[in-house]
């Protein structure tokens, strides 16, 4: 069994490393590329679009555009479609790395389901920033404060460090957090054998939703178009 303390790291190119999860000795690739697919997925739908959507708030040029005749859906929508291509495209370059350079074993049905998963879960952490927005009064401030919230829960979600090595009731602490279940969701999806054999991990894939809809309804609320400095 692996033990790995610090930042992410591939140890070779043949990846004769492994790890175990869920009593599965898994490819360090095949543990490390959907955990960084999954951070990397918080990064474009959440954190870059935060602090897009704030810029664009204090600069006046979301109320600039409120006041055209495009419909309000129609302007966050391509906002959050960029997003969310984003984390598509992302995950893609990342499975490709993954697949060609460290031996990671990639399925069409793998893929298929990783980028099922990959469009939900940039959509439910598109919500949550809308749904953060308010909270951040410049755009100067949007990014420390997403970094320093952000930043703890990737390490308690195994993103950095193995999650084999972590305590459980942190962990029980990540697994209702939508970074971990979308990490496990898209493991499970190349590796069925750490979610009993399923490649569709359901519950983990629900907690995610659950998250973007939590951030819909409270975005659908708070979002304002007006600089917070206007008043």
């Amino acid at each position: 069994m692996l033990k790995i303390s610090g930042f992410p790291y591939f140890p070779s190119a043949s990846c004769s490393a492994s790890r175990q999860k869920s009593g599965v000795i898994v490819n360090i690739a095949a543990y490390y590329v959907p955990h960084i697919a999954a951070m990397a997925i918080v990064g474009a739908g959440l954190i870059n679009l935060l602090i897009t959507i704030v810029a664009k708030r204090e600069s006046g040029s979301l109320k600039r555009r409120r006041a055209t005749p495009v419909p309000a859906w129609v302007l966050i929508a391509g906002d959050a479609t960029t997003s969310v291509v984003s984390s598509v495209v992302i995950v893609a370059v990342l499975v490709a790395i993954g697949s060609i350079g460290f031996g990671l074993n990639v399925t069409a049905a793998a893929l298929g389901l990783a980028a099922v998963e990959t469009v939900i879960g940039a959509a439910a952490f598109c919500c949550l920033a809308y749904a953060l927005s308010g909270l951040v009064a410049t755009a100067e401030s949007a990014g420390p404060m997403v970094q320093l919230s952000t930043l703890p829960v990737y390490f308690i979600s195994g993103i950095y460090i193995p999650d084999n090595v972590l305590p459980h009731w942190l962990l029980d602490i990540a697994n209702v957090l939508p970074v971990r279940p979308l990490a496990v969701a898209l493991q499970a999806a190349f590796v069925p054998a750490t979610n009993g054999g399923q490649r569709f991990a359901l519950v983990p894939l629900l907690v995610v939703v659950a998250w973007g809809v939590a951030g819909l309804i409270i975005a659908v609320r708070t979002f304002s178009w007006v600089p917070k400095r206007s008043g």
